[in-house]
């Protein structure tokens, strides 16, 4: 098979975040999946909230109470212009209204921390214990320090203490494609090959809205990279930067607890696309260095282009 895909000379340009990493636990499937799309569905940290993901799903002989569980990751901004201590405290005031409002509603689930190499712990008491309005408990279960908030559906249980550290957001790289039905292909193997690794999440999974740091309307915020638009392409002539042939171009955005794990799930993506039909370059996101102050250049990851 002869290899077709250009791979640009390019990196991809990250940032920091904090992060906390949990186990969400329920007594089916049905259940289980619907906490853990509900509390990570909105990718948000660019327009100043949290976001998340998935990281993957457990069977019963991998939770804290032998229950179907996932791995969840939730996101916050970390900016050294506003200090660490009140970046921390806006995330975990974010968090909280992930878990009251997603996953203590659904029945019987529970939450446990997953962070093991935590910088420090956030005590949830306060922000989400205290939904049992005083009549809250604390007790040890399966070997942790548990709250029991008593509910109509009883009960709801988190672990007291959920860690925090901070970690890698902004990975990413772009699918440039000829067809739809290639778009579709690809973005589906490299979200399977990426979460091959452990400690990622991809939280918009295929996204199709590429931004860029300026824009006309500042209180929308982020707002379409319109030189990589394929449908100005006509109307934005010289200044168009989209390829030719390419009629649609994927992100896949990611966040990662460090930067070796960001380095393998984007080789291992970009890797799964590049035999694709119709797949016809590879690049990525940045913007010159503006953004962030991790930078990870496609020549160092040492993509097999004979996979």
């Amino acid at each position: 098979m002869v290899h077709k895909v250009i791979i640009d000379d390019t990196f991809v340009e990250a940032f920091a975040g904090i992060f906390s990493r949990v186990i969400v636990t329920a007594d089916d499937m049905e259940t289980l999946t619907a906490a853990a799309n509900d509390s990570t569905a909105t990718p948000s940290v660019v327009i100043g909230r949290t976001e998340g993901g998935v990281e993957r799903y457990l069977t019963e002989g991998e939770t804290p109470d032998g229950r179907v569980g996932a791995v969840l990751q939730f996101w916050g901004e970390f900016s050294e212009k506003k200090g660490f201590e009140k970046c921390l405290e806006k995330f975990e005031k974010e968090l909280s209204y992930k878990i009251r409002q997603d996953i203590l509603v659904k029945p019987f689930t529970a939450v446990f921390d997953a962070l093991f190499d935590a910088e420090g712990k956030m005590d949830m008491m306060e922000r989400v214990g205290h939904c049992g309005d005083g009549y809250e408990w604390v007790e040890q279960r399966y070997g942790r320090e548990v709250i029991v908030v008593p509910l109509m559906v009883p009960d709801f249980v988190i672990e007291r203490y959920i860690g925090y550290a901070r970690g890698i957001m902004g990975g990413n790289f772009w699918v440039m494609c000829e067809t739809k039905q290639a778009l579709k292909e690809a973005g589906k193997k490299a979200l399977a090959a990426m979460h091959t690794v452990s400690g990622i999440v991809t939280s918009f999974d295929v996204c199709s809205a590429g931004s860029k740091p300026e824009t006309s309307f500042p209180e929308i915020g982020p707002t379409t990279n319109h030189v990589c638009c394929p449908s100005l392409k006509g109307k934005l002539g010289k200044e168009s930067l989209v390829p030719e042939g390419v009629n649609y171009i994927a992100e896949l955005v990611f966040d990662g607890i460090n930067v070796d794990v960001i380095k393998r799930a984007l080789k291992a993506g970009i890797e799964a696309v590049l035999y694709i039909e119709g797949v016809i370059r590879v690049s990525a996101g940045n913007y010159g260095g503006r953004l962030g102050q991790y930078k990870v250049s496609f020549s160092e990851l040492g993509i097999n282009e004979k996979v």
